[in-house]
């Protein structure tokens, strides 16, 4: 189901060559995933319940136009598929002005891949915890 979210550029989202940043676009496309999981129930209380937390596995982002202080931004988010705790996410930006595609957030069919660890990352994590004691580490080289 697709999840849609209204976003103004702001001056601080400008970069050097005056249009939005190309990281802006990025804080962008996690911060309506994680609206579109908090609509569906999925808020950062309810994965820190279980211990867990999303990862970014993947982003393959295609620019096409620029967007400016104060335009109005639509980006649409939506899951493709999910296999155990990874999915499957594509995000695009348009224009609200003209439904000009700025951004495009996807690689074929398999795009951003989220691991949205539910379980898998909170036992690895505990597995990883359990493994390490105080002066099991390697010391680092400082050379």
């Amino acid at each position: 189901m697709p999840y849609d979210l209204e976003i103004i550029a702001a001056p601080a989202d400008i970069d050097d060559l005056g249009h939005v940043s190309n990281l802006v676009y990025l804080r962008w496309v996690q911060e309506v995933a994680i609206a579109h999981s908090s609509a569906l129930g999925w808020d950062g209380a309810a994965y820190q319940r279980l211990g867990a937390s999303w990862v970014v596995r993947r982003h393959e982002i295609d620019y096409h136009r620029s967007a400016l202080p104060g335009e109005r931004i639509v980006e649409e988010t939506w899951v493709e598929a999910m296999a155990g705790a990874r999915s499957v996410r594509h995000s695009r930006f348009t224009r609200e002005a003209d439904g000009a595609l700025l951004v495009n957030v996807a690689r074929g069919s398999v795009a951003t891949g989220w691991l949205a660890s539910f379980v898998a990352v909170a036992q690895y994590t505990a597995k990883i915890k359990a493994s390490i004691s105080p002066g099991t580490m390697p010391a680092m080289n400082s050379a």
